[in-house]
């Protein structure tokens, strides 16, 4: 599988460091309220990521993270007049229930925020210690920037004309800050008014991890010095992954993550998604205009990771018949293999192409016209071919990590069945006029008639 890489901007292959397990760390949620469709395209794809990769064999160990203490769920928190624990809990179960409907596998490690607080405490220590750090008068730590030559590299911030120097006068204290703000960023937050009783004892007096640092001391814990493939929303190469990788490099050195893997931001009916528009969307508020997850998955996916998405409520229609008309065929493929099964199949079939395109810079838009296409050339397929095309199609909706919907049963009419049945008699009997007067009424009552070879179909006209 070959990927594209946000540090040297070329698209490399992934290999495992160790040859054996492919370690790679996302980029929680800060649960302070539910996601939204924006990062959930983010997390969508680091699924379907993941899932092309066991898919083809490779064994994973996937870490994501859940931010819960920084700015922002402190401050809800205190308007919500619970405590941080009570509310960042409520929230964290909202986010699970949400991936588990859009069908995101768990990780196989969810660290927290606040449980590796003394893990973050020792990475402050260490970098006090080498000289990249230093505490302030009233008990804040920040990273000394001009200490580290490669800051920069990630976002290509090295390819202006900074002067680092400076930076020792210029400190950025709040979580989050300006996108082209260069300064020394905070560790460890002194103990204020606004935080209430969000404080935890340190070597600097009380007060709280800086949110840049989380990451860091829990990427050290779980997955060492050096790792695979690290990943997150592109909002976040700048500054949270610069700060990540001036961290922990002074901190422990090692090369930090091989593979950087950055998923380009949602747009909703062609603007940016924003509460004062009206276009922020929730998985609930998607459902409540009567819409499922797995046409919203479908949706995320079908835009190229590294391009804007455009999403609109006419996309997640469109989603709907795309999956209705995968579901059927694939009950059609069923039905050609009959009582015959795949012997030994591993392969792809007619749906190599939509395996290719996943392993090629992970293009899930290519991958989804190839299941279409490949449904076309499998359509006339029978028996154990039939029966191996559809042990490939299935494989790609893992990979997708797509559930297709169920055949449901409609209530036909008797009057509409005679209807039908007198029509399919003067098919038969070759009285082409009266077949298609009687084909006619049925579209006027609302119901389609496809003919078959040696039968005939009949469903609710959508048109």
């Amino acid at each position: 599988m070959r990927l594209f890489d946000t540090l040297t901007r070329t698209e490399r292959e992934l290999r495992p460091i160790d040859g054996q397990t492919f370690r790679f760390y996302c980029c929680g949620p800060t649960v302070y309220g539910p996601a939204h469709i924006g990062n959930f395209r983010t997390f969508v794809l680091q699924d379907v990521l993941r899932r092309t990769l066991e898919t083809g064999g490779t064994r994973t160990l996937h870490v994501r993270n859940i931010t819960d203490v920084d700015d922002k769920t402190i401050r809800d928190s205190q308007k919500a007049g619970q405590s941080l624990t009570d509310f960042t809990a409520a929230w964290t179960a909202k986010f699970h229930t949400d991936c588990e409907k859009l069908g995101l596998l768990a990780p196989h490690i969810e660290p927290s925020a606040v449980e590796h607080i003394p893990q973050q405490i020792a990475m402050i220590e260490a970098l006090i210690a080498k000289g990249h750090a230093y505490a302030s008068d009233d008990g804040s730590v920040y990273f000394k920037i001009s200490s580290f030559p490669g800051y920069g590299k990630l976002s290509h911030l090295d390819e202006r004309e900074l002067d680092l120097g400076k930076t020792q006068n210029a400190r950025a204290n709040a979580d989050e800050y300006e996108k082209d703000s260069v300064s020394d960023f905070v560790l460890w937050k002194s103990r204020r008014p606004e935080d209430g009783e969000n404080f935890w004892p340190s070597p600097w007096g009380d007060g709280r991890p800086g949110w840049h640092l989380e990451c860091s001391a829990m990427i050290q814990e779980y997955l060492g010095d050096t790792f695979d493939l690290h990943s997150g929303g592109v909002d976040l190469v700048f500054p949270h992954h610069e700060n990540e990788i001036a961290q922990s490099a002074c901190a422990c050195g090692g090369h930090f993550a091989e593979h950087w893997f950055h998923i380009t931001h949602l747009l909703v009916d062609g603007g940016k998604m924003s509460k004062s528009l009206g276009n922020l969307y929730t998985l609930a508020d998607l459902e409540a205009r009567g819409f499922t997850p797995m046409e919203v998955r479908y949706v995320l996916i079908g835009g190229h990771y590294r391009k804007q998405l455009n999403f609109t409520l006419e996309s997640l229609s469109a989603a709907r018949e795309a999956l209705a008309k995968l579901a059927k065929g694939a009950r059609q493929l069923a039905s050609n293999m009959g009582t015959d099964t795949a012997l030994d199949s591993v392969g792809f079939g007619p749906f190599q192409a939509a395996w290719d395109s996943l392993n090629n810079d992970l293009n899930t838009p290519a991958a989804l016209g190839g299941l279409f296409t490949g449904l076309r050339t499998a359509a006339s397929l029978t028996g154990k071919d039939a029966a191996a095309a559809l042990a490939g199609f299935n494989r790609i909706l893992r990979a997708l990590g797509l559930t297709l919907p169920e055949e449901t049963e409609v209530e036909i009419p008797e009057e509409i069945r005679a209807l039908a049945e007198t029509r399919w008699q003067a098919r038969l009997a070759k009285n082409w006029a009266e077949s298609d007067t009687l084909r006619a009424q049925l579209a006027n009552q609302g119901w389609l008639m496809k003919d078959g070879k040696e039968d005939y179909t009949l469903e609710p006209n959508k048109e």
